[in-house]
């Protein structure tokens, strides 16, 4: 039971044990649209960080950058405004969905 129940969060029998033990939390589940979701918003991230590299490439040249720096602050704060009701969206979800949990292929471990 304690070799199906590791497997199922992704664990080593002894990791699974040790947080058993020591009363840790075991890692959580994420639906695939959730992990998709993080996917993407990491993509966004990365073009966002080529512009900003860009961006002080451009000013530090003296020529016209490709973007405003006020407006890669606007973008940075969207994205962690919609990472964090992300987050408390997929609380929820487990929150109240935890006990219906079985499907191991639709869902996947953070």
């Amino acid at each position: 039971m304690i070799k199906l129940k590791a497997q199922d969060a992704g664990l080593s029998i002894a990791e699974f044990t040790r947080r058993s033990v020591l009363l840790k939390p075991l890692p959580r589940r994420l639906s695939k649209i959730t992990l998709a979701t993080y996917r993407e918003l990491v993509r966004i991230g990365n073009n966002i960080n080529q512009l900003t590299r860009a961006t002080n490439t451009a000013i530090k040249m003296g020529v016209q950058p490709p973007v405003y720096p006020y407006q890669l602050q606007e973008l940075r704060n969207l994205l962690q405004q919609i990472g964090r009701e992300l987050s408390s969206i997929e609380t929820e979800v487990i929150d109240d969905d935890d006990d219906d949990i079985d499907d191991e292929d639709s869902e996947e471990w953070e």
